[in-house]
């Protein structure tokens, strides 16, 4: 073979052999699992992917959200997906006993110590929060933000023109949505069943206190006691004030109903307020907002935050995205858009408006308690009997078998065993 022929057969080679190397294991990407699909939490998301991708031009962000309020319908698709040996990459999931009791226990997650180490996490993370992520010395998440879920929305408009100020007992409540009742207002706007249990967690905590209302989810509060049948009968009562069509509402639908002038409350998390000026609105002009009443000086949370797989397809592509979730950039770009705080406790303040910036104080000052809806104080298995028994009460407004129902489930699933 001639010289000539030899060099063009090994630059042939050579090309060839790139080529291959370029393609080997096939283009990098990272799935993402998510329920964030409409209003504020959408446009968040894209701003944390926007940093992403920025950092990371290389790998393919898929975005593989499953609409749903609260993630009703994206944790089926998950569990189906889970149990199939199909994960995405990474999904969210909310800190708490939903990540504890459910991903940590099935085995279906990994630890990210070395993550947390490397980054230098630990001194930038709530102190509070880290043991809702952890388990056994592992720490199993990267939270990305701090939502309150006790928030009173309502129309100054309204509220002004019907002579009714701001509530902040039960009694004041229900006094002021009579009188709005009568004068022809629809009181409490309110959504789909899991807006309902969203709106009788916080009615729990109003009346019972924040320690009664943490003795439910550890066992030292008696789900059949007198005391409890008194906080039951006020989200019944409440209820009465509702929307006749909340069944088919979502949870924007709800809320929007308030800045629009249609009804006077909603009960619903901080990220409405994301929402309302994604729709243009203006706070304390268009929306206003207060604790529950009853919960003056109790902030009920919830910590959205993202895992590592185990057998993630592309376990890089999934460490590139928790560092951005993680990051002081990912956080600033999509907490003040989504409606929520940074779970970091070094983000810029003034990145944030009037109602976030009210909610970094309240984060800090207020005695903290966990939500129920959003994964905090029970496991899936917990939280759908109960989701259960709300769902046979609101058909049969028999409050007696609900109460039984729910002091049957903390026997099957929760610590009243």
């Amino acid at each position: 073979m001639s010289k000539s022929k030899l060099y063009s057969l090994m630059t042939v080679l050579m090309i060839a052999m790139l080529v291959l190397s370029a393609c080997g294991g096939g283009a990098k990407k990272v799935e993402v699992f998510s329920w964030w699909t409409g209003g504020g939490e959408a446009a968040g998301l894209e701003a944390m992917i926007k940093v992403f991708n920025e950092k990371n031009p290389n790998i393919e962000f898929i975005n593989a959200a499953v609409a749903g309020g609260a993630g009703t319908n994206a944790r089926a698709v998950l569990a189906t997906r889970l149990q199939a040996g199909d994960p995405p990459d990474s999904w969210q999931g909310h800190a708490g006993q939903e990540l504890i009791g459910t991903y940590v226990a099935g085995n279906q997650i990994q630890p990210l110590n070395d993550l947390y180490e490397s980054e230098g996490w630990l001194s930038v993370m709530p102190k509070t929060l880290i043991p809702l992520i952890s388990q056994g010395g592992n720490i199993y998440s990267v939270p990305v933000n701090i939502h309150r879920a006790n928030v009173l929305w309502y129309n100054p408009a309204v509220l002004s023109a019907n002579g009714v100020d701001v509530p902040t007992t039960m009694d004041e409540w229900f006094a002021a949505m009579d009188t709005l009742q009568a004068a022809g207002v629809t009181p409490l706007a309110l959504g789909e069943q899991w807006t309902k249990m969203h709106l009788m967690e916080t009615v729990l905590l109003g009346t019972l206190g924040p320690d009664k209302y943490n003795g439910l989810w550890d066992g030292s509060t008696d789900w059949g006691s007198a005391e409890v049948t008194t906080a039951l009968e006020n989200f019944q009562k409440a209820l009465t004030y509702t929307n006749s069509d909340s069944a088919s509402l979502s949870w924007q639908d709800a809320s929007q109903l308030v800045v629009n002038g249609d009804a006077a409350f909603n009960v619903m998390g901080d990220w409405a307020e994301g929402y309302f000026r994604e729709l243009g609105k203006s706070p304390m002009a268009d929306y206003g907002w207060a604790p529950v009443p009853g919960s003056v000086g109790v902030f009920q949370f919830l910590s959205d935050s993202f895992v590592l797989a185990v057998g993630a397809p592309d376990e890089d592509g999934a460490m590139a995205w928790l560092k951005v979730a993680g990051s002081k950039e990912g956080q600033e770009a999509f907490n003040p858009v989504k409606g929520s705080i940074c779970a970091r406790t070094d983000c810029d303040k003034n990145l944030f408006g009037e109602y976030l910036q009210s909610a970094m104080d309240d984060w800090s000052s207020n005695t903290v308690v966990g939500s129920l809806t959003h994964g905090v104080v029970a496991n899936d298995s917990w939280k759908s009997e109960i989701d259960t028994a709300l769902g046979l009460f609101i058909q049969n407004n028999d409050l007696a078998t609900f109460q039984s129902a729910l002091v049957a489930a903390c026997a099957s699933s929760g610590p009243c065993k």
